[in-house]
């Protein structure tokens, strides 16, 4: 008598599961849909290029001509500047220069050269290398100093060799914290 009703439950389940599987009905859940059209939008731009030759100079503000000609000793100190002109346009664009061709690999080591920069300013009057975004180009003229330590003692550097052709500029846009630059008012 058991095993009668525990066919007949078995068979039950079966045909229930069945029915609710196809069988006999469907398992439908209601939806729709519809399009939210939100517009379109445009990526900003980020763009760095030099207006002219950039100048070298030496500690006395001479113009050197031929940066590939010229001899340093310790205690010379020589600045490159470059005009540029710089774009920056989005909703929170913000970004900084650097200069490039700085390091080892163009032979300047931290124990005989010191190097500052790039400072930048725009029409001769200082501004911080964070920019932000601005309607019109920037002309900012961005310098690097080059100073060969006094300090250097014996032999050492006679003869080396440092790389300007590749001392230059790029332009990195900077993401602060959690979001970006605000836009200035």
């Amino acid at each position: 008598m058991k095993n009668s009703t525990l066919i007949k439950g078995t068979a039950a389940i079966a045909v229930g599961a069945a029915l609710l599987l196809g069988g006999g009905g469907t398992l439908a859940a209601w939806n729709d849909s519809v399009s939210a059209a939100p517009g379109t939008i445009t990526a900003g731009t980020l763009d760095v290029a030099k207006t002219a030759a950039g100048v070298w100079k030496d500690r006395a503000n001479n113009t050197i001509a031929d940066i590939s000609a010229y001899r340093v000793v310790p205690g010379d100190k020589l600045t490159f500047t470059q005009d540029v002109d710089v774009t920056l346009t989005g909703d929170k664009m913000a970004a900084s220069i650097t200069a490039l061709g700085t390091g080892e690999a163009n032979g300047f080591t931290s124990t005989n050269v010191s190097i500052s920069g790039p400072s930048l300013a725009i029409g001769g009057t200082p501004i911080a290398n964070n920019l932000t975004q601005s309607a019109n180009v920037q002309k900012v003229t961005a310098t690097i100093t080059f100073e060969f330590l006094a300090s250097t003692s014996g032999q050492s550097d006679v003869n080396k060799t440092y790389n300007f052709g590749n001392v230059g500029f790029t332009l990195q846009q900077v993401v602060a914290g959690a979001g970006l630059v605000a836009n200035p008012s």
